[in-house]
């Protein structure tokens, strides 16, 4: 079953990052045009190239993470006896968990609330700051639901 699940959130993830950067590709060849074609750059094409690269980052994080394609440097891990292994997996899951939990999710949430209560809006396309800092306590929520069916999984086998 967290398979299945694991499996579908990671394709809405891919998907969603799909999309940032298509957009961001076309955002970022309508700048080019735009200044170097009809001489006068769009005002919001930076702005909305940087809020996508956010997004884009944040999320594509959380699917590297969900297909175990983080980066991990486990040579010292396979030389130890397989029980010592099974334990230091369950501390960098917990140590990832932690992270996404407290820094991701919980300082995300932070940063947004305060973000938006202060009303900070980007310049050149008038949006709530806010909104672009969303992807921090998403991805993280992401992340941390991945390693708690880590965990899962390293305690059953």
């Amino acid at each position: 079953m967290f398979k299945s699940i694991r499996q579908k959130l990671t394709t809405v993830l891919e998907i969603l990052v799909i999309i940032a950067m298509g957009v961001l590709v076309l955002d970022v060849l309508w700048g080019v045009v735009s200044r170097f074609v009809l001489g006068a750059q769009s005002r919001w094409t930076e702005e909305l190239a940087t809020m996508l690269l956010i997004w884009a980052s944040l999320l594509g994080a959380g699917a590297a993470f969900g297909e175990k394609g983080h980066l991990g440097v486990d040579y010292f891990v396979k030389k130890l006896h397989p029980d010592a292994q099974k334990i230091m997996a369950c501390v960098v899951v917990l140590a990832v968990g932690f992270f996404a939990g407290a820094v991701m999710v919980y300082g995300g949430y932070e940063l947004v609330s305060k973000t938006l209560t202060s009303g900070q809006v980007s310049p050149a396309m008038g949006l709530p700051i806010g909104y672009v800092y969303l992807a921090v306590p998403i991805s993280g929520l992401f992340v941390l639901l991945y390693c708690v069916e880590d965990l899962v999984n390293v305690l059953r086998s």
